[in-house]
């Protein structure tokens, strides 16, 4: 009987297991360079457009839920900004106006594709390469070049000045007040990864402004630190309810320098390396998400994905830790280990599944989602994306779940249900649901809402067209609210409906009714 009842359980995780309802799903879509976006340089608006679109199509079509595109990537804008030029990434040269607002285009039209849009932003990048990057005589490095270190063939901010800090704080801001965005995202460019023979010229400004502290490491983390807090502290009061999330490198410290890393030998940990306290910001809840850069294998002897996966499992603070996922490692003739199998990505995502505080995926980039090595998407859309999925909640953010649908009412025409319901007044927090997701059951055992395959809708829209049905086939549905944030509503609608064979007429109207979860 003990082996019965483990296997029925087991049985029950797995199904949940393979068909989350609530899953991040991110992909990046990088412009640096025209990795992803815009395809290549000067194309017009409506070229862009275009290139755009179809990629929000595409990722819909492959269920994912988020989008974290890239809108600053080297001290220039692919937005309307009061500080800094238009990218070059669009026309050629920084300054040049592509003739449209890509951000408020691109946001506009994720939102009417119903996934998430995160503004990402390279804090300290200043010019990505000074041999072959165009730079405007309006760009920051030409009107304030004492802010700057040169650190290989890169220009970054210098974080230890206090001026540069406050001026990338504006910059963010702006964009913050501005657009109407999910979330602001950095990734892992801080102070820069090593290079062999460099060094970084700050030693002036530990001079003047590192005196509290004994050596220059510590400086350079706190200075990080500060930035850190004052984005935090500043979105927390202009824009409560917007996410900020930072995607770093993949291990936080090696346990044989701090017992508190990870069991790992990672080259370059953000901690030791970049000077990014990655671990403290959570534990701060300055970020609401981290998204470590795993891109290891499972089987790496380095730094095994499972073994960085567990442990932020168990160092995120009561915040969200979403999985990076190195796509652009698949088939690639210069990796070892297991990036020549497809299924490698897979068993990452199943093992995120498996980890109470695992909340999702990101994968970079959107160039290697597209081009599909080893027919990775076909592999995702057959098995672990088979069905769309939610955006986690963050309860800290927001927990006042929205109220249910009201009036809910079917009607049948032949073998079609069409579903339709009333906007339920405001909740507590004043606001409206901001979706509402449909759910349809062929009897009150299969009642599980956190199976994703029995979501048949998710949508703004107040009806719900349900075609092609059976005939002679009963059906219960489900339909809840969500709110911005992804709360649901503590209370649903239902309605008990069966298609009828053809009819000349539509079927009585029924009316469903609302019931406790």
């Amino acid at each position: 009987m003990l082996i019965l009842s483990y296997l029925v359980i087991a049985c029950s995780f797995s199904q949940k297991n393979n068909f989350p309802r609530t899953e991040m799903r991110a992909v990046w879509i990088t412009t640096v360079a025209n990795i992803d976006f815009p395809s290549r340089k000067g194309l017009s608006a409506e070229e862009q457009k275009k290139e755009f679109i179809q990629i929000l199509d595409r990722c819909k079509q492959l269920n994912f839920n988020t989008v974290i595109v890239q809108v600053r990537p080297a001290a220039d804008a692919l937005y309307e900004s009061s500080f800094e030029p238009w990218s070059e990434v669009l026309q050629g040269k920084q300054g040049i106006s592509p003739g449209y607002d890509p951000l408020a285009f691109m946001l506009e039209e994720s939102k009417k594709r119903m996934l998430e849009f995160h503004a990402w932003v390279n804090p300290f990048r200043a010019v990505a390469n000074i041999n072959y990057s165009n730079i405007h005589p309006e760009h920051i490095t030409r009107k304030r070049p004492e802010w700057f270190f040169r650190y290989g063939e890169r220009l970054y901010f210098n974080p230890g000045i206090p001026e540069v800090r406050e001026y990338l704080l504006n910059v963010i801001l702006e964009i913050v007040r501005k657009y109407d965005i999910d979330g602001l995202h950095f990734d892992d460019y801080f102070y820069p990864y090593p290079i062999p023979g460099e060094k970084i010229n700050d030693d002036n400004t530990y001079d003047k402004f590192g005196k509290d502290f004994t050596n220059i490491e510590d400086w350079r983390r706190n200075n990080i630190d500060l930035f850190i807090q004052a984005v935090s502290d500043s979105l927390k009061i202009i824009k409560p309810k917007l996410k900020f999330g930072i995607s770093p490198a993949g291990g936080w410290r090696n346990q044989n320098k701090d017992k508190r890393g990870s069991a790992t030998l990672l080259g370059q940990p953000a901690y030791d390396n970049v000077f990014a306290d990655t671990r403290k910001w959570l534990e701060k809840g300055w970020v609401d998400y981290l998204a470590p850069q795993m891109y290891w294998t499972i089987a790496s002897s380095q730094a095994s994905y499972k073994v960085l996966a567990e442990w932020w499992n168990e160092n995120h603070f009561a915040r969200h830790i979403y999985g990076g996922h190195a796509l652009f490692k698949l088939a690639n003739p210069e990796e070892k280990d297991n990036w020549n199998d497809n299924q490698e990505i897979i068993r990452q995502i199943r093992l995120n599944r498996s980890l109470k505080n695992i909340k999702g995926s990101m994968f970079f980039s959107l160039k290697h989602l597209l081009r599909n090595p080893l027919k990775i998407c076909d592999s995702l859309q057959k098995s672990v994306f088979k069905y769309p999925a939610l955006v986690p909640a963050m309860p800290w953010k927001d927990s006042i779940p929205p109220l249910p649908p009201d009036s809910l009412r079917a009607n049948t025409f032949h073998n079609n249900i069409l579903l339709y319901w009333q906007t339920p007044a405001p909740a507590s927090d004043g606001e409206q649901p901001a979706y509402y997701v449909v759910f349809r059951f062929q009897n009150e055992m299969e009642m599980d809402f956190e199976d994703a395959s029995k979501i048949v809708a998710i949508l703004r829209e107040n009806y719900y067209l349900d075609k092609d049905l059976e005939n002679n086939r009963r059906f219960i549905y489900i339909v809840k609210s969500f709110d911005r944030l992804h709360n649901e509503s503590k209370q649903y609608a239902k309605v008990v409906v069966a298609t009828v064979k053809k009819l000349t007429m539509a079927s009585p109207i029924r009316e469903g009714k609302i019931e406790e979860e």
